[in-house]
Formats: structure tokens, C-alpha cells, sequence
């Protein structure tokens, strides 16, 4: 979520406005950051269409095997598609505006840049402040600003960002470049591929944009601007603290292996085809290298969310393309994100020793972007009947995990671990945050810097180079197990008069939502947060899922 407070710039011509809020006084003072998207007023229809105007014509293409890989049906199953139906999403914009009322209009107007980019578009352009909640609830046959904030992040937002500044530190926290002059011969949007004739003037002809090669559609620096996002806490006072880095997964990939040798955000995201195909059904020829518009992430559980819920929510995408974009998730969570192995495992004296090793194979760190997302061990040592002698890291249906020091007391969080001797200890990899004062938050607007980072590094992460916004904070850092691309974790467990041979199974579990970050939100009453806190209490047993395991035996 993009959450630095501000107050918008407005360049008309050469001259500079700084706009206050139309619903009350200025918001508390804050660091001035250029929207870089308005130049005049335009109406919404002018700048951008809704992605129903591009499925029209970007649908019914199947691969060989049949597989449907239409750009538009696998958008609009996608969290891009749903980011302005998240009610995770609503619920923690509520919190904030709760928490600091002063700052409403601002944290409104910087959330909805990335969640709700083409109305925030719309707004900065006619000298406005953007409102989340005036664009809420989703209604069915909504028009105008309305129906551009339902899109969420849709085909005229990315594809309408100019190469302008990208990957530079003025482009994050959602300051992408949307050029808003008038267009008679049709607005430009963005493309891998060189244009045909007659598939440009098709495009023209339906939707006023006029198609255009731009390398930069495949370049990780397009996807930086919306996901480094750096904060400012709002302080007691009301004046703005350190910047903060919400989250930084750009800035981890630099540092990585996948960053030296350009393996970009699409590269894993948006795998490509496979095979030449065209890109629209309507004069389309076959292309190499298609990218799909799929989108895999990490958020199998709010997809789930949406689907189950999707008529409170507004969700248009069919039931059973919800359904497979949660289970493609959870694949490639389980395919292609993390390994762990069981090594070294001796008994000597009724004590067993065994090394857990994780290796993380992602292209920034795992768990990355927002902070509620964690990962950690369940590790069990079990004897020749089956029976537990062990036990570390459990998962409970209410979404906490047993031995958590976070779930158990949301004013501590549980340490980063070289060796783990007790069943109270757990292996948990997150990112904690606190505030001024230093105690534990989930506010992002009361965040100033982690107590805690020890997420896995990508492979070749050179924390030397690396900006030290992402190196890792806490135990971690001293931690000579835990390196580039892998931690290694001792455990050193009695194991009594069991009989052998004994077993030792590791597990990595991995949790969109943590139990605390949900729990907090509960404590709101508004009906955002109620409405999230009751759609989290009945999913939370499917909340979190093994994306790898492995088990060593010793006699």
C-alpha cells in the first residue's frame, strides 16, 4: 500500500499550484512529491477506457493444447485486476485514516495511486485529491471516475506509463509518468511489440489509443514505480518521521543475481507462452514471446477471498477463473519459490542434532513487498510408532502459529534463530516493524523502521552493494548461516527413551496474512475492518500452505 503522506503538485504549463484538500483544510505538513501525470484538466473517458473496451478485442486466443491465453481473461482473474476490491485493502486504509483523521484526505489520495491508479490519474489531472472510499462499494454499470477505480490496475493504466525516469528513486511510491496533453491523433499505449497497420487502426478506431513499441513494458524498472514504496509515519505530533521502506522488492532484485543478469519482474510473473501467438483475436498475426497477463504472485489466500466473497465485493471474473488463478499461485509458491533438505542429522545421547537448510529461489526475498506476509518452519522429529517427540513451529486453523511470540502478544515478535533448542521456539522469516517509540506496529502510517528483517535473500544478494534499505536487520545480520540465496538452522532436540529410527520432517510454510495483522484490524470498529476480520476468522485454516518439505531418517 502506498502510504506517504503528501500534497499534490500541479504543473499547468509553467506554472506551480500546490492544491489543498476540497474537503476540509490542508492535511498535516508533509514532503511535497510531483505527480507527474497532469499538464491540464481532461475528463476521465479522455485519458483512459476500462478493460472491457481491450477484452473485446484481446480474447479467444488458445495455445496448441487448447490452454486459453487471452491477455484480457487472465487479467481480470488477477489481483491487478482486484486491487481495488481487496478488503484487506479497505481495511487497512480504514485503520490509517482511523488512527490519523488529521491526514485522511493525503493517505487517500497516495493509496489510491497504485490501487487505483486511472481515477487517481483523473483527479491529480482536474486539481483534486483522490477518495478510496468515495469509489466504494463497487457497483455494477458504474461510470466515469467510478468505473476507472473498480478497474483497479488495469490495461490503460500500464500500458499508458511513459519510459520518463523509470527505475529512478523520483519514480517510486507510484510516481510513474502518465502523460495527460490532449491526444487528436490517439493516446499512446505502450507495447512489446511493433505495431501492425491494421491492428493499430482497429485499436484507434475503438478505443482512441494509438499503439506503440516500448521496451520498456518488459523492464523490471516499469513495475519499481508501484512496488518500492517509501513511507513517512505521522507522529504524535502530527509531523512526518523518517522515511520507511514499506516495501522494496525492486530494490532487493538489484541487488541479486536476477538483477546483474536482467531476469525481470516479467520474466517470473508473466511467463511467456511458449509458442507464437497473436495477441488479439481481430486481424491479430502470431508473435514470439507473449507474454501472459497472469500475474502470479504470492496471494493465493485474497484470491480465494475474492472468489469466495464475490458478490459483496464486485468481482467479475468467473468463478472458475478465480479458482484457477488461486490454485496457478499456490503452484508456483510450490514449484518455484523455496527448497528446504534435511541434512546432518546425528543422535548422540538421547540428543538429536540436524540442520535445516532453505534455499530460496525467487528473484528478491522471500517473503517480500508487503509486510504482513511471513514464512517459517514447522519442523517435527517423530519416532518409529509415528509418535511426536517433537514439535516446532505448528500451524493452528485460526491462522497463529504455535509458539509465535507475535500471535501470542502483539507488543513482541519471536527473534531470528541460528539454532533452535525448544518447542517454543520457531524459525519464523518476516519483516516487524515499529514505531516511534519502538514498540511493535502493523500501522504503516506509525512505522519508522524494522526491529526485524530476516526474510531469505535471493541468490548473489551482495548486501555490501545492496541499498541498505532491504539489508537484512536484527540476528539475522550476524547470523553467518544466513546468506546470500539460503539460511541453514540448527536443531538441537532431546529425544528421551524414543524408540528409533526416528524421523525428522521439515516444512516451510508460507502466510499471505499473518494472524496479528488480521487480529489488530478487529480491533477497529468500522465496518472495513469488521467485514475483513470476519472474512479472515472463517478462512483462516486455509490461510497458509506447505510450498515445501523434505524428511531425513536415522537409526
Amino acid at each position: 500500500m502506498n502510504q506517504w503522506t503528501f500534497v499534490t503538485v500541479i504543473v499547468l504549463g509553467s506554472a506551480l499550484i500546490v492544491s489543498g484538500t476540497p474537503e476540509g483544510p490542508p492535511a498535516a505538513p508533509s514532503p511535497i512529491i510531483p505527480v507527474q501525470t497532469v499538464t491540464a484538466p481532461a475528463a476521465a473517458d479522455d485519458l483512459f477506457k476500462t478493460a472491457d473496451r481491450c477484452i473485446a478485442c484481446h480474447k479467444g486466443i488458445t495455445a496448441s493444447d487448447g490452454t486459453d491465453v487471452s491477455i484480457g481473461y487472465d487479467w481480470r482473474a488477477s489481483m491487478m485486476a482486484n486491487s481495488a476490491r481487496d478488503p484487506y485493502w479497505h481495511a487497512a486504509v480504514r485503520r490509517e485514516i482511523t488512527d490519523f483523521p488529521e491526514s485522511s484526505v493525503s493517505i487517500e489520495t497516495n493509496c489510491s495511486r497504485c490501487h487505483m491508479p486511472m481515477a487517481n490519474v483523473v483527479a491529480a489531472s482536474q486539481g483534486r485529491e483522490t477518495s478510496v472510499f468515495g469509489n466504494l462499494p463497487i457497483q455494477a454499470g458504474a461510470e466515469g471516475e467510478a468505473a476507472l477505480a473498480a478497474d483497479g490496475v488495469s490495461c490503460a493504466a500500464c500500458h499508458q506509463i511513459a519510459p520518463d525516469g523509470l527505475g529512478s528513486e523520483a519514480s517510486f511510491t507510484g510516481q510513474f509518468t502518465v502523460n495527460t496533453d490532449a491526444a487528436p491523433d490517439g493516446r499512446t499505449v505502450y507495447g512489446p511489440f511493433e505495431p501492425d497497420e491494421g491492428g493499430a487502426g482497429i485499436m484507434h478506431s475503438a478505443t482512441g489509443f494509438r499503439p506503440t513499441e516500448g521496451a520498456h513494458m518488459q523492464s523490471a524498472e516499469l513495475c519499481s514505480s508501484c512496488h518500492t514504496l517509501m513511507t513517512h509515519s505521522i507522529r504524535n505530533d502530527g509531523s512526518d518521521g523518517v522515511e520507511f521502506p514499506e516495501q522494496a522488492p525492486y530494490l532487493e532484485w538489484q541487488a541479486s543475481s536476477f538483477g546483474r543478469k536482467n531476469v525481470t519482474c516479467q520474466d517470473c510473473h508473466m511467463p511467456e507462452v511458449g509458442e507464437d501467438v497473436p495477441v488479439t483475436a481481430v486481424l491479430g498475426r502470431e508473435r514470439p514471446n507473449v507474454s501472459r497477463h497472469v500475474f502470479r504472485g504470492g496471494n493465493f489466500f485474497m484470491l480465494r477471498m475474492l472468489n469466495r466473497y464475490r458478490d459483496e465485493l464486485g468481482v467479475t471474473a468467473l468463478p472458475q477463473e478465480m479458482a484457477l488463478a488461486a490454485a496457478r499461485t499456490e503452484d508456483h509458491l510450490r514449484e518455484a519459490t523455496a527448497t528446504v533438505e534435511v541434512m546432518d542429522v546425528s543422535l548422540t545421547d538421547g540428543v538429536l542434532s540436524a540442520t535445516v537448510e532453505i534455499r530460496n529461489m525467487a528473484g528478491h526475498k522471500f517473503p517480500t513487498a508487503y509486510p504482513s506476509r511471513r514464512a517459517w518452519l514447522h519442523v517435527t522429529v517423530t519416532d518409529r510408532g509415528g509418535d511426536t517427540v517433537f514439535e516446532s513451529g505448528a500451524f493452528s486453523p485460526d491462522g497463529r502459529v504455535i509458539g509465535d511470540d507475535h500471535d501470542a502478544n502483539g507488543t513482541t515478535y519471536e527473534p531470528h534463530y541460528a539454532e533452535i533448542t525448544s518447542p517454543d521456539q520457531v524459525q519464523i522469516y518476516q519483516s516487524v516493524m515499529v514505531d516511534q517509540a519502538g514498540e511493535v506496529t502493523t500501522g504503516l502510517m506509525s512505522a519508522e523502521r524494522w526491529a526485524k528483517d530476516n526474510r531469505l535473500l535471493p541468490d548473489g544478494f551482495d548486501a555490501s552493494a545492496a541499498d541498505p534499505r532491504v539489508r537484512p536487520v536484527g540476528e539475522a545480520a550476524t547470523d553467518l548461516d544466513f546468506v546470500a540465496g539460503l539460511d541453514r538452522v540448527q536443531y538441537s532436540v532431546p529425544t528421551g527413551d524414543a524408540a528409533g529410527p526416528l524421523t525428522v520432517t521439515a516444512e516451510l510454510w508460507f502466510q499471505p496474512i499473518g494472524y496479528r495483522w488480521a487480529q489488530n484490524l478487529g480491533e477497529y470498529d468500522t465496518f472495513e475492518t469488521q467485514r475483513f476480520f470476519r472474512y479472515y476468522r472463517d478462512m483462516a485454516e486455509r490461510s497458509a500452505i506447505v510450498i515445501a518439505e523434505a524428511s531425513e531418517e536415522i537409526r
